[in-house]
């Protein structure tokens, strides 16, 4: 959403699809899963009293909007793009199919993986981990707004210290919220690395697939 308090900024997805062409014309596979907070938050619903399966249902298809947003941005780069929803809306969207998921991949094409997991309760964090363990992913890159984990929030706190590497038991155990702890477990159950990184600094998702000092890492040990 940029500068602004809600919607979409045309000027930030074309910043992201101009960041992940250049990691496209390296050859890697890239898997994208976007949530949605810039339109609508399932939990903030519930939070209002909303039915909480009505609420992250609605959080569900925003994430679908910001997909085709995305889409459209990468296309325009000249990149072969393919949403895949785990709800189902054929006319917009291919449905989540595991095999014809890898083959896109296989192909050159970025897969954005939309819709969540389908189901309430569970967050896009959540969904990213399920899905780049189907999809065979050799990490997890979650690109924030700030380069990495923290002691504290680094953008109410100056003096907030940045950590380089976490295990995901630290994570769990300090509760830093970097992503929900149903993520972070399933991540460590499979010893999924996850690289935490800004986003809105040019380079940085370059930076992240060739495995620079940038960010934090997460894994096993730490």
């Amino acid at each position: 959403m940029g500068e602004g308090a809600f919607g979409i900024s045309p000027e930030i997805i074309r910043h992201v699809a101009r960041e992940i062409k250049t990691v496209h014309e390296r050859k890697v596979q890239l898997a994208l899963v976007i949530g949605a907070g810039n339109i609508f938050r399932g939990v903030s619903g519930a939070a209002t009293g909303m039915d909480r399966s009505t609420a992250d249902n609605m959080g569900m298809l925003a994430t679908v909007i910001n997909s085709l947003a995305v889409q459209d941005a990468l296309e325009h780069e000249g990149i072969p793009t393919r949403i895949m929803s785990a709800i189902s809306m054929r006319s917009v969207c291919e449905p989540y199919i595991r095999r014809r998921a890898l083959r896109h991949l296989e192909k050159g094409r970025a897969v954005i993986f939309a819709g969540g997991t389908g189901n309430p309760y569970f967050t896009t964090d959540t969904a990213a981990v399920l899905r780049a363990l189907e999809s065979e992913a050799d990490v997890i890159i979650k690109a924030t707004r700030v380069n990495g984990v923290y002691d504290m929030d680094p953008e109410k706190h100056p003096e907030a210290v940045r950590y380089e590497t976490l295990s995901y038991k630290q994570v769990l155990h300090q509760d830093l919220r970097v992503m929900d702890a149903s993520a972070i477990s399933l991540a460590r159950e499979e010893k999924l690395p996850i690289l935490v990184f800004n986003m809105n600094v040019d380079g940085n998702i370059v930076q992240a697939v060739a495995g620079d000092d940038i960010g934090t890492l997460i894994t096993e040990q730490g």
